[in-house]
């Protein structure tokens, strides 16, 4: 059992790194090959540790057999003798043995990086792009895709290979963040690889699945994505440090969005003392950082409003400051689901009467969103329209835990009565 759960847990934290140094030392054309060799490797730590117990190091024994086997195919296929080795000698010294496969970690941070700027070419579909994310540099299994995306297992098989299909027939090559790369080029794919590490936070932070609200594991991923990015010079942008910003800020709120059933917990109800502070601090450190230049990004507005709502006073003061960031999103991004949350912080800086005269003007487009937003609008002040707008909201919620967490909140507001 604990050679299988470490296992588990390695194949999370190395399948990506794996596939990614192999597929940046033999090309993207080979990305299915290099997925086929790692989760061989993985196969062969099953069989071994199994019967020997788990390696002093784990990740070692891993990289060293992935070696191994990647060396054994592409030389049984002469790719190594006939492509690989004259392209490294081409850029080496002649007096140096070209290095094989390097699985260091600055290596690995590299083939990651030049890897998430690939998958974000413009030729890929973007729904394609964040199941490519999931799977080729975060690890996550089919199913686990599947189910985020609340389709089956051979829809997203199918989506996975037409991308990785465009790879190879567009011949979209792994892009180096050097100096090289022309800077409209290099702002343009960032804009892309940011766009995706927000919609992977997003997803982990409001899961779509049928089984958790929160998916830590999605935004964990996320955030370090980010990270990686500002280890470099030319990525470590104010934009970049708006998102990472804004990933803290709510991510510090992670313990208190859930209870012990996985039941969401509305922010107006959240236990404020398990806020995690040092993330709420790091947030902060991002946040200064995203203040130079002269561009205000959605990030740098999202990342404010975030905030906000890591200050624990409810004053007017705080609900006027993210209204007005929302008022200013909803100029450069607007979306429904800003013009919702907009319609609460209006409610709570100016009142009830103004936010209920506001959000009738708001279409419900079907949207289990707005019907919470009237239901909470109305409650405490004519709850009989407040249950009317609770009942459609469970009717249009897409998964049962939000409909279990709606019938809850019914449940106290006819105890009320």
């Amino acid at each position: 059992m604990k050679e299988h759960e470490s296992l588990k847990q390695l194949f999370q934290q190395e399948f990506a790194k794996m596939v990614a140094v192999i597929s940046k030392q033999f090309g993207l054309e080979h990305i299915e090959m290099a997925e086929d060799i790692v989760s061989e490797t993985f196969l062969a730590a099953s069989e071994s540790w199994g019967i020997k117990g788990l390696p002093p190091n784990p990740a070692a024994w891993l990289y060293a057999v992935a070696k191994q086997k990647t060396l054994y195919h592409f030389r049984r296929h002469k790719i190594y003798e006939q492509k690989v080795i004259p392209e490294i000698k081409a850029q080496q010294p002649l007096n140096e043995e070209p290095d094989a496969i390097n699985f260091s970690q600055q290596n690995i941070k590299d083939s990651q990086l030049q890897m998430l700027f690939a998958i974000c070419n413009p030729a890929i579909a973007s729904e394609a792009q964040i199941g490519l994310a999931l799977r080729i540099l975060c690890g996550f299994g089919i199913d686990e895709i599947s189910e985020a995306f609340l389709t089956n297992k051979e829809t997203i098989n199918k989506r996975l290979f037409r991308a990785k299909e465009k790879l190879r027939n567009e011949n979209i090559q792994l892009i180096a963040i050097d100096n090289t790369l022309p800077e409209t080029e290099l702002e343009n794919r960032l804009d892309n690889v940011l766009l995706i590490i927000y919609l992977l936070f997003s997803e982990g932070y409001y899961s779509q699945t049928e089984n958790t609200i929160l998916r830590k594991d999605f935004c964990i991923e996320a955030m370090r994505l980010g990270v990686m990015l500002t280890e470099y010079e030319r990525t470590n942008s104010p934009k970049t440090n708006a998102l990472l910003a804004l990933m803290c800020f709510h991510a510090s709120r992670f313990n208190a969005r859930v209870d012990h059933n996985d039941a969401q917990v509305l922010y107006e109800q959240q236990d404020t003392a398990l806020w995690d502070t040092a993330l709420i601090n790091q947030g902060i450190h991002f946040l200064n950082n995203a203040a130079t230049g002269n561009n205000v990004c959605s990030y740098h507005l999202e990342a404010g409003i975030a905030y906000w709502h890591c200050i624990k006073e409810d004053t007017t003061e705080k609900w006027e400051n993210i209204l007005q960031l929302y008022d200013q999103l909803l100029l450069i991004n607007y979306s429904p689901v800003v013009a919702l949350n907009r319609i609460f912080a209006l409610y709570k800086a100016k009142g009830r009467t103004i936010a209920l005269a506001e959000a009738a003007k708001l279409p419900s487009n079907n949207s289990h969103f707005y019907f919470l937003l009237m239901g909470e609008l109305y409650n405490g002040f004519d709850n009989q329209q407040a249950l009317l707008n609770y009942e459609q909201a469970q009717v249009l919620a897409k998964t049962q835990r939000e409909k279990q967490g709606i019938q809850e909140t019914i449940d106290n507001l006819k105890g009320k009565k």
